[in-house]
């Protein structure tokens, strides 16, 4: 696990917190004491770039309005850090980086989130971002329909 200092100044710079190294349930109680908003971005059945992005929307409660591209994303991610009072944690759980239809999509996402961490510092908050690496989604079962994005049965 990631050493307590590390992960202090880590959420009082900003940047990417190495997920492998710290569990959620702690960097979300670090993050508190820190003074940081956390939101967990559930991205298991995300498969694209835009389900990875309803994914963000459901979690930090984004507004209507949101585009749904990257610039929108930065946009939207930036306005939500400057209405925490010190800043924000996002936590990417279980994004299949490794994906071959997400990888390129992912790595795009990722560099949005490592550009909002720079506006942060210059408007005074601090952006924490981590991601918990899936690898590749699971090969469908035959006859077996996938889960929908949404969770629900279809039957």
């Amino acid at each position: 696990m990631i050493q307590a200092q590390s992960l202090q100044m880590i959420l009082q710079d900003g940047g990417m917190l190495d997920a492998s190294k710290v569990r959620q349930d702690e960097a979300a109680a670090a993050a508190q004491k820190a003074g940081l908003a956390f939101c967990m971005v559930e991205c298991d059945r995300a498969r694209s770039r835009s389900a990875v992005l309803r994914a963000v929307v459901k979690a930090v409660d984004f507004p209507e309005f949101f585009g749904g591209d990257l610039d929108a994303f930065y946009d939207c991610l930036c306005d939500t850090v400057l209405d925490q009072k010190s800043g924000l944690l996002l936590w990417f759980s279980r994004l299949h980086s490794g994906d071959p239809t997400l990888q390129e999509d992912a790595e795009a996402i990722l560099e949005v989130a490592a550009n909002v961490v720079e506006f942060a510092v210059s408007n005074d908050r601090v952006f924490v971002y981590a991601v918990d690496h899936a690898g590749k989604h699971p090969d469908p079962e035959p006859g077996v329909a996938p889960t929908p994005y949404s969770g629900a049965d279809e039957s």
